[in-house]
């Protein structure tokens, strides 16, 4: 069985961050990740029938607090309604 959670890839890449050294902080956010998922564990990706249009979107943000010395870029692509393709990264250029 395969599962894809695209809902939570932001917050597993911030907290991928911190998997050498992590804090009280990085702990409690983990924990609200997996209760999270535990309340959503019944929810699914539909992709409805037809037409199946293909939509992109995407999104970027500048350095968002005084941690961070890279922006980040995102996009997610769906057919039917339901995604097919994410990603999250760090801008490799300052």
């Amino acid at each position: 069985m395969n599962f894809s959670r695209p809902d939570i890839a932001y917050a597993v890449g911030r907290l991928s961050r911190y998997t050498h050294s992590p804090n009280q902080d990085h702990w409690e956010a983990l924990a609200r990740v997996l209760k999270y998922l535990r309340g959503t564990m019944n929810y699914g990706i539909k992709y409805s029938g037809f037409p199946a249009v293909l939509e992109g979107y995407s999104d970027a943000n500048w350095i968002s607090d005084s941690d961070e010395t890279k922006s980040t870029s995102g996009y997610v692509f769906t057919l039917g309604g339901g995604a097919i393709a994410w990603r999250s990264v760090k801008q490799s250029i300052i």
